[in-house]
């Protein structure tokens, strides 16, 4: 037997052998399954459970709703690949198990100038890099009167899981946020996150340090949990302009100008009104009118993680159904899956609103983990600012609001070390991926990036090759120093990679988004959901949707995923490092290099 494709820095086989009519293979990154006419290729990383199905057949879950089967002559063997891939996919002991680590540290290997190896392949633009700077710029804030940077966190010892730089009224000192961490679930304070950028830059004030709903807010007496301030119009006189949040990031902007009669704040709990009740009953928190009369609280009834993790698992079910449901729209809806879409989007466009139409500060709130803030504000951040639908946009939104204010990846989608807790699993970030997939579908101009880029998210959101969804916080990636020891994703889906270019995309749009978020006007993501729990055919003419760069053989291309365009060599210098490579083969076919190099 002779390893049927080409892999990649560090990869190396483990186990090769035959299955009916197929070749099989595990690596230490891969599941790859040759038959005669068609291929399989999935990462280890992305497979959620294994079992033997029937006797003879290998039945294998995915985190991104696949569903693979494999069938095997004998029952002995069919056992004996099952115990080897149970032992492939299970956590890993340390972070550096992960192919992440020895992917970087192989292609890091086979280069001269290592910096300079890094600096182009691995890392992402200074745009992510230098966002939080860069922010402050683009979105106007006054930093000598009204705002400052306040370095309370400083490697992180206030709080793991936010930034150490952090945005607060230049009023607010740090000893009064020290107060106000003390109140707060993990120490996550308030702290300011958007503005928006239509409004005139901030007017200088000097409100009195305890009074209004900045005081409330920061003295504690809001509930414990999440907190995002988004705020529209101009800064105001008064404690009425503070716009702080503590969780994610959220659209915000400042105040309103009328300084006589000054906006309510909207606080949009991400709960259900009975959800919030059974929370303060047990000694948590919930904001409740009578204890703001100058607030509005609305409750939006989103489901938390459990009642997410079993639409999905629904969905999949569903969606690998062999063969097709006679009965498919009935059974769609029974996943409950787009309903839960549809109230996201409907938070999402309440906050928008509030800002845009009315000028008034927002405050999105959930205090039963950190889960449904971050889509609440990101989705509402992508409907108010253009930027945000850019793809250099997109990224420093994802860094942002996901990955910097303490989302835990490492959780959620099941990489974590050390971590047995199934019920901690769940498709956050996925679902929300979603809902931009949903938003591209109705203003099809309005972005830079097409499908394929979004697709392309989700699936190395779960492979592990990258290092920028490893871990649940900041604090975290740093003291593994995983910005440097791992390839960035960005390096692929950069701006520049034409493969994932919108080519119906209008430049200078300032419009803000008003998407229909009825359950009838939101669409199953064919692309993620429903492409194959088959095989495909050898010789298809798209690129592997999971494999990287010189993952595919001469022999055969890979899996298509809705026909997705093919993705072109980086540059000349990865291609240089993947030939030199003692473990990496180049085929003669252009055409077939070309989506072989998918970089890191």
């Amino acid at each position: 037997l002779q390893v049927p494709f080409t892999v990649l820095q560090g990869e190396g086989v483990e186990y090769l052998g035959h299955a009916n009519d197929a070749v099989i293979a595990i690596s230490n990154y891969r599941l790859h399954i040759k038959f005669k006419d068609s291929v399989i290729n999935v990462p280890l990383r992305m497979m959620e459970s294994v079992e033997c199905r029937d006797m003879f057949q290998l039945h294998i879950v995915c985190k991104d709703s696949k569903v693979i089967r494999c069938h095997f002559s004998t029952f002995k063997q069919c056992q004996e690949w099952l115990k080897r891939l149970t032992r492939a996919i299970a956590r890993p002991a340390k972070p550096e198990d992960l192919f992440a680590f020895a992917y970087h540290a192989w292609c890091l290997g086979v280069c001269v100038d290592e910096e300079d190896q890094h600096a182009h392949l691995c890392r992402p633009g200074d745009h992510v890099r230098y966002r939080f700077e860069m922010e402050l710029v683009r979105m106007g804030f006054d930093l000598q009167n009204v705002w400052r940077v306040s370095d309370i966190n400083n490697n992180y010892k206030l709080c793991s899981s936010y930034p150490q730089k952090l945005l607060v009224p230049v009023w607010i000192t740090d000893k009064e946020l020290e107060n106000v961490a003390s109140f707060r679930s993990w120490k996550r304070i308030p702290v300011v996150v958007y503005r928006a950028s239509s409004t005139p830059v901030p007017l200088p004030v000097r409100p009195p340090p305890l009074a209004g709903w900045t005081f409330w807010a920061l003295s504690g007496r809001v509930s414990l949990g999440w907190l995002v301030v988004a705020v529209g119009g101009r800064e105001v006189p008064g404690a009425q302009s503070m716009s702080v949040p503590a969780d994610s990031s959220l659209t915000a902007c400042s105040g309103v100008e009328n300084a006589g009669t000054p906006q309510k704040l909207l606080i949009l709990d991400a709960r259900s009104y009975t959800a919030a009740v059974a929370n303060r009953a047990k000694g948590g928190g919930c904001e409740c009118e009578e204890y703001y009369p100058n607030c509005e609280v609305v409750f939006m009834g989103m489901a938390n993680i459990h009642s997410i993790r079993n639409s999905f698992q629904y969905l999949r079910a569903v969606c690998s159904q062999v063969p097709d449901p006679s009965n498919w729209l009935s059974a769609l809806e029974s996943t409950k899956w787009l309903q839960h879409l549809s109230v996201m989007l409907k938070a999402a466009v309440l906050v928008s609103s509030a800002v845009d139409r009315e000028g008034r500060p927002v405050l999105v709130h959930c205090s039963d983990g950190w889960d449904r803030t971050p889509q609440i504000v990101a989705l509402a951040k992508i409907l108010l600012d253009p930027y945000y639908r850019t793809m250099e946009g997109f990224q420093v939104l994802v860094e942002s609001d996901w990955l910097d204010f303490g989302h835990k990846f490492g959780d959620r989608c099941g990489h974590q070390e050390k971590v047995e807790d199934q019920n901690e699993q769940c498709p956050v970030f996925l679902q929300w991926l979603d809902a931009v997939h949903q938003l591209l579908k109705q203003f099809p101009c309005l972005f830079e990036f097409n499908e394929a880029f979004l697709v392309k998210l989700v699936q190395h959101t779960y492979s592990c090759l990258y290092g920028t969804f490893l871990g649940n916080s900041p604090c975290e990636r740093e003291m593994h120093n995983i910005y440097k020891r791992t390839c960035s994703v960005w390096s692929l889906l950069r701006a520049g990679n034409k493969n994932f270019h919108n080519l119906l995309y209008m430049p200078g749009s300032e419009q803000v988004l008003h998407p229909v978020c009825h359950v009838r006007a939101l669409h199953l993501w064919t692309a993620v959901y429903l492409p194959a729990s088959s095989p495909h055919p050898l010789g298809q003419d798209d690129m592997d949707i999971y494999m990287p760069p010189g993952s595919q053989s001469q022999e055969f291309s890979g899996r298509c995923l809705d026909r997705l365009p093919k993705t072109r060599s980086m540059d000349d210098l990865l291609s240089a490092c993947d030939s030199s490579s003692p473990l990496t083969r180049t085929s003669s076919d252009p055409n077939l290099n070309n989506h072989c190099q998918e970089v890191r």
